[in-house]
């Protein structure tokens, strides 16, 4: 069975040493009583928590998966998962990052990400159920009344309540703008809708005793397509104005989806037949009401993924100085043993040095970004506030599509490393790459993600956004541009940047004359903006490292080591990339339909 060890050495070094996020939270008002102490202490019992409570029940999970009684409606979740999530209540885990106003801590978001780093590594299925409600959480404290807010975000906050967002239909995947589902306004200013949700994480189980369903849907009078799209909150159970449960609800779950991978969590067909919701902001409004819990969701997925790839690593690693299978081509390295640990084979050391390094890299991206998050939410400077939110938006496809592709190709070349025996269910790396493969495509496809990056986040704005985000690039390059020890990291960093915009300009000018040109050319085009930052981030850490070197912590030795590998072996990636971006529409349209 796999094990897991929270990496809390490096998610010190990342918080403290490479964003000095203690200096960097002090300037918010809300968290200007934060130290690294208590950063410290909640990610190491969190840690615990992970590793003690959780990850052992992650493979029996998936083996017994959900249960649904078609009789009751009701979902039995597997052996252990209720109980150990009564003990996450009780820990206080789901208030870390919540508003105290209604019961929340208000750590930053930045520490809960962290969190929920290890979460995932720990148990993927399992956190999904938690991790649901607090988007849940954060739309209704931007968008609810405040009597929504009194009744529904002290429960969620407890965790005594979970949440879900009820988006798509069997026949509109993405595509919202074709949903169906129905709202009849009633008499008492209460809403009754009918219609069919799939797809539903969470959507019904047995932690809690009411779940929160956020649910997208059509007033008699809504336009066609997203600009008609309302919001509401469908309770399993109808809440009474003092807080307490009332009567069921008529939306229950009419089937469990039976997935390639996260079998612990329920993925659910709902169908309402007549619910009772309320309005959550304007009507029509919706989309955008919904967006910050579909954001925060993407940032949660890219999450899912670098937890995955993070305990892949780890467990690969450790089967690999333990295996032995033939000698070393350059000769007996275990001349004791009858073969050489694997480890010690070169292709080996690539596949555990990818998994690494996209672990890493993904971590300081997520920190970076989660601390834009918190300035965003936070900050009291308008122009602070305002360029937060510009490099959330143009930060987050990348986070969602580049962390899980790395994320698939990660556990992957870890599965690999263990040969056939990581075919076998029992060491639980077959189990990585099967729950890795669904963050490529929930919360938006990595496509999706791809066009919003290219055609949204940076052209549509004459690339300003990105601009602003390679100027801190190209300010660290001509800091560290005279320092010889840094030259093998800023000399490939700034030949990436340059290209990086030397890209955009060419993809743009081809967008004005077909617009298709942006399809053709975006998933590319995001792979090679996602190099981009983890180069950045790699560097910036190479610097911290180089200067600690001389103190023999063997730490900034393997940091070393990993930036290298991560500039000899996985940038240069991006010189396909650039090219295949480049070949441009016409190899991908020119075979006829009928052809295919």
């Amino acid at each position: 069975m796999p094990t897991y060890n929270p990496p809390l050495r490096d998610m010190q070094f990342v918080l403290h040493e490479l964003f000095n996020v203690v200096d960097e939270l002090k300037m918010l008002p809300a968290h200007q009583d934060i130290d690294a102490d208590t950063i410290n202490a909640v990610l190491e019992e969190g840690g615990k928590f992970c590793s003690q409570v959780i990850a052992p029940l992650n493979l029996s999970g998936d083996s017994e998966g959900c249960q649904l009684n078609r009789d009751t409606h009701e979902v039995q979740t597997p052996k252990g998962f209720k109980e150990a999530y009564q003990q996450y209540v009780e820990g206080g885990w789901p208030a870390l990052s919540c508003d105290p106003a209604y019961g929340g801590q208000g750590l930053p978001f930045t520490v809960n990400q962290f969190f929920y780093e290890m979460l995932n590594s720990a148990n993927q299925a399992w956190t999904m159920y938690p991790g649901l409600s607090h988007g849940a959480y954060e739309c209704l404290h931007a968008h609810g009344t405040d009597d929504q807010k009194k009744l529904y975000l002290p429960k969620l906050t407890t965790g005594e309540w979970t949440g879900t967002m009820c988006l798509t239909e069997p026949h509109c995947g993405t595509d919202l703008g074709m949903l169906r589902t129905k709202a009849e306004p009633q008499a008492d200013g209460s809403y009754k809708i009918t219609g069919q949700k799939i797809f539903i994480s969470a959507g019904e189980h047995d932690f809690v005793e009411n779940i929160v369903h956020l649910v997208l849907a059509r007033l008699p009078d809504a336009p066609q397509g997203s600009k008609g799209i309302s919001l509401f909150i469908v309770p399993k159970f109808k809440v009474n104005a003092d807080g307490s449960i009332g009567e069921r609800n008529a939306i229950f779950c009419s089937g469990l989806e039976h997935k390639m991978g996260i079998h612990g969590n329920s993925t659910c067909q709902m169908t309402l037949d007549g619910a009772v919701g309320t309005l959550v902001g304007q009507p029509h409004k919706g989309l955008q009401a919904m967006f910050v819990m579909m954001n925060a969701a993407r940032l949660g997925v890219g999450n899912q993924s670098l937890g995955l790839t993070e305990v892949a690593y780890q467990n690969a690693v450790t089967y690999a100085k333990d295996r032995l299978q033939m000698r070393a081509l350059s000769g007996p390295k275990a001349p004791d043993k009858p073969a050489d640990p694997i480890i010690h084979h070169p292709d080996v050391r690539k596949m555990l040095l990818t998994a690494r390094a996209f672990a890493e890299g993904a971590r300081m991206l997520q920190a970076y970004t989660v601390l834009q998050l918190d300035k965003a939410f936070y900050s009291d400077d308008e122009d602070e506030k305002k360029d937060a939110e510009a490099e959330l938006a143009l930060l987050t496809p990348i986070i969602k599509a580049f962390i899980t592709d790395n994320g698939w190709i990660a556990t992957s070349h870890c599965l690999q490393v263990y040969g056939g025996h990581g075919y076998i269910h029992e060491w639980g790396m077959e189990q990585f790459v099967r729950d890795a493969r669904i963050n490529m495509i929930y919360e938006g496809t990595n496509t999706v993600q791809s066009l919003d990056l290219l055609g949204r986040k940076v052209l549509q704005n004459n690339g300003a956004t990105l601009k602003k985000f390679g100027k801190k690039i190209a300010e660290f390059i001509e800091e560290e541009g005279t320092n010889e020890a840094m030259q093998e990291f800023v000399n490939p960093l700034a030949d990436i940047g340059d290209k990086v915009t030397k890209l955009t300009q060419e993809i743009g000018m081809k967008a004005f004359a077909n617009p298709d040109e942006v399809g053709a050319a975006a998933v590319d085009y995001l792979r090679v903006v996602g190099h981009l930052t983890f180069a950045y981030f790699f560097a910036r850490a190479a610097k911290i490292a180089l200067a600690q070197e001389a103190s023999g912590d063997p730490f900034y030795r393997a940091k070393l080591a990993t930036a290298r590998f991560y500039f000899a072996k996985l940038l240069p990636e991006t010189a396909t990339l650039i090219r295949t971006a480049r070949a441009g529409l016409k190899p991908l349209m020119e075979m006829d339909e009928a052809l295919f």
